[in-house]
């Protein structure tokens, strides 16, 4: 089964390789990461748009929110491209223990601080992505909401083409959307906040 799983790019500059392969461009960022229990090594179409969106954003020096990090692959990405920290939460506590356990290995253990969402500190975070499902998006929208700085870009994943719409609806009255993306019949929907949750 170990054949299966070779390295994979994002967006020409990031990679994500299994332990037992070397990295195919060992200068540009790159995830060591297994598949192992927690959801989330960059093969599922919902982790890849996330991964491809990360690869665009400004993220030097900013703040992330990972909501349901699963694996932590989104916030271990997005620090090795950059970020300078990321809060991760998770309702499972043996993903926190993945993510946490992945920052160490990829080096990136101290700046990913990881809680379950009743102990996430208040911040509000230069960017905010959650690659969860559609029903939680929708249900927890104030809550990821309140992460999100004013301007801040903010992305959601793990929605099928048909729920894109009514995730958006959850939102829409402070983030202005993009075009959604899709990878079959999987959706990444994007934007960037339209104000902050007093304004």
């Amino acid at each position: 089964w170990m054949d299966n799983f070779k390295p994979m790019g994002f967006g020409g500059t990031l990679w994500v390789v299994p332990s037992w392969h070397e990295p195919p461009e060992p200068t540009q960022p790159h995830i060591m990461l297994d598949p192992g229990m927690a959801f989330g090594t960059g093969t599922h179409p919902t982790t890849a748009l996330c991964l491809a969106w990360l690869t665009e954003q400004d993220l030097k020096g900013k703040t992330i929110v990972d909501f349901g990090c699963g694996s932590g692959i989104l916030g271990i990405a997005a620090l090795k491209l950059g970020a300078a920290r990321c809060i991760g939460t998770d309702i499972d506590k043996q993903a926190l223990i993945a993510t946490k356990d992945n920052a160490v290995r990829n080096g990136v253990g101290d700046a990913f601080d990881v809680y379950l969402p009743h102990e996430a500190p208040q911040i509000e975070a230069d960017i905010v992505i959650a690659n969860i499902l559609a029903g939680p998006l929708q249900e927890l929208s104030a809550v990821i909401l309140g992460y999100l700085k004013a301007g801040g870009p903010i992305a959601m994943s793990g929605i099928l083409r048909r729920q894109a719409t009514s995730v958006m609806n959850a939102y829409q009255s402070r983030i202005a959307f993009n075009s959604p993306r899709y990878i079959d019949e999987w959706t990444l929907i994007e934007g960037r906040c339209t104000q902050s949750e007093a304004g």
